[in-house]
């Protein structure tokens, strides 16, 4: 059985926002898109089933097409509730807790935490951040709803607590140091809402990547969009060289290199990391203030919107087929595509910039 089969989702919606006045938070609009939609997005697809827990706003929470499970008790008795809900809901062996207001989730985030619980033999995983545990993204087993709702019968509400009790393993997420951030306050939304969106352009090697974005960046820097650039380097490299002040200092020791001069300056990290790096990791080390969009090369098994170049005659698998991440084809002649996306003309600067400015824009184009 795979890993997706043995999972139910439950997105927890059923609290009080108080500290937001109230205001159901996952209806809050995010880029144009409910706090909800973009935790659907991260989660259905890596999970067999996805019940939402809520308390009200039911009307509007049914038509995402999911079963809408209300607290066992009423009286917003807290995620603890939600959890006795969720798990008596439930029929996989194990159900994965995520909050509504999580719009950047792993995209791994079921896969680790059941493989985490079974290599330690525990009941519950709850995911840490590097600095702190996230108690309401919980892989719980199903097994555990009378224990739950006996701590609750005795009037316990704190998650921790219950957890305390159980044979709980925490997981490491450190590689997505955003992962976890939520909205617990309407400044919250305005913070996210200033992050530059993310356009990956997928391909295989030798389709013209980089050679595309050589020729796109410098129309979107006219056209006034600040672009920042993240590319993923199958090798080992190098951005300085040999003899340099910067690389010999750098081998000689140093784990992080500056150097710096009146026009620019770059950091250089040393950091051994195993698998593949992490895009979300690689995104937080840029200034987002300063940037509208920042363009990707590479990292094309990450869930993120891309663009797929696509060359016949590199003779290999248009990439949209498996990845509905994917929002347009770029391709230098005309094809069939198996979706109903944009095909754009991959020697058309112009065309696939005005794609950009739609997609920054939140348009079809």
């Amino acid at each position: 059985m795979s890993s997706t089969e043995q999972i139910t989702a439950v997105v927890l919606a059923g609290g009080k926002s108080s500290r937001m006045g109230g205001v159901d938070k996952g209806w809050m609009d995010l880029n144009g898109k409910p706090l909800i939609h973009h935790v659907l997005d991260r989660i259905l697809p890596q999970v067999s089933r996805c019940l939402i827990n809520a308390n009200r706003s039911l009307d509007a929470y049914g038509t995402l097409s999911l079963p809408v499970i209300t607290d066992l008790e009423a009286g917003f008795e807290g995620p603890l509730m939600g959890i006795a809900t969720g798990l008596h809901h439930a029929t996989t062996d194990w159900v994965l807790f995520v909050p509504c207001d999580g719009p950047f989730l792993p995209e791994t985030l079921a896969t680790r935490m059941l493989d985490r619980a079974m290599q330690q033999g525990a009941d519950i995983a709850v995911a840490h951040d590097g600095k702190r545990l996230q108690p309401v993204v919980a892989l719980i087993k199903r097994n555990l709803l009378e224990s739950v709702q006996a701590i609750l019968a005795e009037g316990e509400r704190k998650i921790d607590r219950w957890y305390a009790q159980q044979r709980m393993v925490d997981v490491d997420f450190s590689d997505y140091p955003d992962a976890f951030v939520n909205v617990n306050r309407k400044s919250d939304i305005d913070e996210l809402q200033q992050m530059p969106k993310l356009l990956g352009l997928a391909a295989w090697s030798g389709t013209g990547k980089t050679t595309l974005l050589k020729q796109l960046l410098p129309v979107l820097k006219a056209q006034g969009i600040r672009v920042g650039v993240i590319k993923h380097a199958h090798h080992q490299f190098d951005v300085d060289h040999p003899g340099k002040d910067s690389y010999e200092l750098r081998h000689a020791g140093a784990d992080q290199m500056l150097i710096c001069s009146s026009k620019r300056w770059a950091l250089m990290v040393e950091e051994h990391q195993e698998g593949r790096p992490s895009l979300s990791k690689m995104l937080h080390q840029l200034d987002h203030s300063k940037l509208d969009l920042v363009l990707v090369e590479g990292f094309k098994k990450v869930s993120f919107p891309k663009i797929e170049l696509y060359r016949q005659e590199v003779n290999k698998p248009q990439l949209h087929v498996n990845d509905e991440n994917i929002i347009a084809v770029a391709c230098d002649e005309v094809i069939s595509l198996d979706s109903d996306i944009p095909l754009l003309d991959l020697n058309n600067i112009q065309q696939i910039a005005a794609f950009i400015q739609h997609y920054l824009k939140g348009e079809r184009s």
